[in-house]
């Protein structure tokens, strides 16, 4: 009987541990800009939300912003218009988005490119010059187009589209094409094909980008000035506590409120999309 004994290692754990250091040298940057970019900020809203200002040293816990917000009936119905304004933005990206993106995906890997580079190729101009232009355009057909509903929404649709387009034309041009040829080998019609194949496989995509879409289009501040003709909506209003007003403390218990809502939603959705990963996994 031979003894067969495991190879030493003692060489490549060194090694090992040099290249951890080196990596963790390498995201030393990368960990500083998150820091001071989105950690720090974040806590001084919860800061300022959470507290009022006694003197210039000291500052006392209170909850005062908060209860202020939900006692003031307009700031509420502003939250909900642009929660609101939000869904259906996204629902109609994600109605054009999605088959716009199938039919991409459905392409030679070289018209692919040149679909996406038009799709793509709004995103290029400033948006501030893009809404003006849709206001150019309102102004031509009917001016009282302006500050409703319609004007707003197709102006956060057109801004917003592409950021539902991408992420669900990377998922659907990722599936092989294998599967759709079993599908039909099995005697499955173009529609199940979709409804069974096509759609469960690219709801990661469609989450990805419901989120991209959501949550810019409730905070967007540009397009509602222009396209709603200084109408307000929570990102008008948090900018204008934040800028116009000074009082640091009401703007961020405003963003951190419309902040927990849009997670609460992002959750329901990933966990929808949990709950069908276990659906496929039983099957």
């Amino acid at each position: 009987m031979f003894n067969i004994q495991p190879l030493k290692t003692e060489t490549q754990t060194p090694r090992r541990k040099r290249r951890l250091k080196i990596t963790n040298f390498l995201s030393l940057p990368y960990l500083l800009i998150l820091l001071i970019l989105i950690v720090i900020p974040i806590v001084l809203i919860l800061f300022y939300s959470m507290t009022v200002k006694v003197n210039d040293l000291y500052y006392q816990f209170s909850l005062k912003y908060f209860i202020d917000f939900f006692t003031e009936g307009t700031f509420v119905r502003t939250m909900g218009d642009s929660i609101v304004l939000a869904i259906i933005t996204t629902v109609i990206c994600l109605f054009i988005g999605y088959p716009t993106a199938w039919i991409i995906a459905r392409q030679k890997p070289r018209t692919q490119q040149i679909l996406i580079l038009l799709v793509t190729a709004p995103m290029w101009i400033n948006m501030l010059i893009r809404t003006l232009a849709w206001k150019q355009i309102f102004d031509m057909i009917d001016p009282n187009i302006l500050g409703s509903n319609l004007a707003i929404i197709t102006g956060m649709v057109y801004v917003f589209l592409p950021f539902m387009i991408l992420p669900i034309y990377t998922v659907l041009s990722k599936i092989d094409p294998l599967l759709y040829e079993a599908s039909h080998d099995l005697g499955a019609s173009d529609f199940k094909t979709f409804t069974k194949v096509t759609l469960p496989l690219s709801i990661g995509g469609i989450l990805s980008g419901i989120t991209m879409v959501l949550l810019p289009a409730a905070t967007t501040i540009v397009i509602p000035k222009i396209l709603g003709t200084g109408r307000y909506m929570i990102g008008t209003l948090i900018e204008e506590r934040f800028l116009k007003a000074g009082n640091w403390g009401y703007g961020s218990a405003i963003a951190i409120i419309l902040a927990v809502i849009i997670m609460v939603m992002v959750l329901l959705s990933r966990r929808f999309d949990k709950s069908r990963e276990v659906e496929s996994d039983d099957y």
